[in-house]
């Protein structure tokens, strides 16, 4: 009875460590880790002991006799995995780094950004003993995108929390959140103050489409509706246009499949997740009944995941049709494929609403005067270059759309961190290894680019720490001025936050007991709604939860 992977699991590698027979794959350091969509279990070496689903953080983990139908085809896609990568050439099992030896004297490492990035580089720190590591964060809650970029739908995933309560629990470990680096303190504060300083900040802004009328009402970034439905204290109250039957999303990545799901589903199946209680009663008003993804290359080159097209093909009372089949494209390709023509042959069911997956088909422009009335698209052909590449080029064939909403989704992008250098081409700081210059380093989306899952950054910010411990060893790192405090430690205000719907002017700062109490407070919220929380989205009432603590302070 083979263990089988379910999803696009977190990738952090903890079932790897975990499994006594190394059936799990790609591990850490072998080739393919770094940009796996998922890891797979091998059902001819997989002993059934469970130790891997223990471990899983995300729950992603099941012997193949629990799986329920949606879950079938996982267990076929986790065997082929090793037909296509036999087992004989893999790596020994993952091995935990060990402790290092650090030299006398307390290491202190100022960590900014609490995302999973963040907190894995902290894990990483606090695996060596005599480290202390704060955790700079502008909002004042931690978790990044794990708390405001995954579907409020995937709960599961979103169990990688925990994993996080472990990290800050943690002897040296502190939060100073609700402080912005370069509002409230600078750069050379953080320096003046720590031994290092390690960039952990993300990609918080998304790539423009540069076509005629992108800025009129109605065309949006999917960054920014995603943070809306999650909650964002950024974005959770603005307004979107959902009185139009159609929504467009430029782009078929994951984050564009997830805005089309949580458009087209049911408003009662979302009441039951921590989605924001504001873009819950938008979606229960909504008008949309269909929406229409859109990707210049063809179904070979989709940008969405495996495991994400499966979970949407899985969705019941959702049609998904697939349009914009490039001539001479087999079907039996890849396992992409074959599903994507599976869902083309697909009858659809007359009333439900629709997503529709368009391939071969760039966006133009769009019309109307101060709103969004429609969308100019044309198809695409096909072209190989040299390398390689396929690419695709505009036919000269257009056509209109009618719609109220569009979303672009053609990726993240990273701002400029002051103090450090950027690369505008790559929108990352320029490093080796992560080191940007001794006591200074990155990890996550701002090292890398947005590319990855969540477990991606558990590796990569191994690869950060080492080349901050070697400085550290070395004697490179400047000791701070001041032992035993952290930057920030002065700010204070009101302790009413900044009482608007945004955060980032307060001069509030909240430590680890401030978090808990606001994760107390909308875990009870959430428990009388029969839901997992119900998330607070302004300054305001995020502070006076976190006051329910003596610890906080302001």
């Amino acid at each position: 009875m083979p263990y089988v992977v379910t999803r696009s699991c977190c990738a952090d590698a903890s079932c790897v460590l975990a499994c006594p027979v190394n059936c799990i794959h790609p591990a850490p350091g072998e080739p393919g880790f770094a940009t796996a969509e998922m890891l797979y279990v091998d059902p001819l070496t997989c002993v059934d002991c469970g130790a891997c689903a223990t471990a899983c953080p995300v729950d992603a983990l099941k012997p193949h006799t629990a799986l329920s139908g949606a879950e079938l085809p996982f267990l076929e896609l986790n065997a082929t995995y090793y037909k296509d990568n036999p087992h004989a050439d893999r790596t020994p099992m993952y091995v935990v780094p060990r402790r290092r030896a650090l030299p006398a004297g307390e290491l202190s490492v100022a960590v900014v950004g609490a995302g999973p990035a963040g907190l894995f580089a902290a894990d990483e720190l606090l695996r060596h003993p005599g480290v202390r590591v704060t955790v700079y964060d502008r909002l004042p809650t931690p978790y990044g995108l794990a708390r405001a970029g995954v579907a409020p739908d995937h709960q599961d995933t979103k169990q990688v929390t925990q994993l996080f309560r472990t990290i800050e629990s943690q002897p040296g470990f502190s939060y100073r959140l609700g402080v912005e680096v370069g509002t409230h303190l600078t750069h050379a504060d953080l320096l003046r103050e720590h031994h290092a300083v390690l960039y952990a900040v993300g990609a918080a802004t998304d790539k423009r489409l540069g076509i005629e009328g992108e800025d009129l009402r109605g065309s949006v970034s999917a960054t920014d509706f995603v943070a809306w439905y999650n909650g964002h204290p950024d974005h959770a109250h603005d307004d979107h246009v959902l009185d139009t039957e159609r929504a467009v999303v430029i782009g078929n990545g994951n984050v564009a499949l997830d805005v089309a799901r949580i458009l087209t589903a049911d408003p009662e199946a979302l009441a039951r997740t921590d989605i924001s209680d504001r873009a819950l009663a938008a979606l229960r008003d909504s008008r949309i009944r269909e929406v229409v993804l859109l990707g210049r290359r063809g179904p070979a080159q989709a940008a969405f995941t495996l495991p994400e097209l499966l979970a949407l093909a899985a969705i019941e009372d959702v049609d998904v049709r697939v349009e914009g089949w490039p001539d001479g494209l087999d079907p039996a390709a890849t396992e992409k494929t074959r599903l994507l023509a599976r869902l083309a042959a697909r009858t659809p069911v007359e009333g439900r609403r629709r997503i529709v997956l368009r391939f071969l088909t760039s966006p133009v422009r769009l019309t109307g005067d101060t709103s969004v009335r429609g969308l100019e698209i044309t198809a695409t052909a096909l072209h190989t270059d040299e390398d390689g590449t396929v690419r695709a080029r505009p036919t000269g064939e257009t056509r209109a759309l009618e719609t109220g909403l569009v979303l672009r989704s053609v990726g993240y992008r990273a701002r400029p961190v002051p103090g450090l250098p950027f690369d505008e081409d790559s929108a990352t700081v320029p490093h080796e290894g992560g080191r940007v210059e001794p006591g200074v380093y990155v990890a996550g989306w701002i090292k890398r680019g947005p590319t990855g899952f969540i477990g991606t950054n558990k590796t990569c910010a191994h690869e950060t720490v080492e080349s901050l411990l070697d400085d550290f060893a070395a004697g490179r790192l400047t000791r701070p001025i001041r032992d035993g405090g952290s930057a920030g430690d002065g700010l204070s205000g009101s302790g009413s936050g900044s009482g608007g719907s945004g955060v980032g002017t307060t001069t509030d700062t909240l430590d680890v007991d401030a978090w808990h109490a606001i994760d107390r407070a909308e875990r009870a919220a959430g428990e009388a709604q029969g839901r997992p929380r119900v998330k607070f989205t302004d300054a305001e009432s995020l502070y006076r939860a976190a006051q329910a603590t003596p610890a906080a302070r302001g």
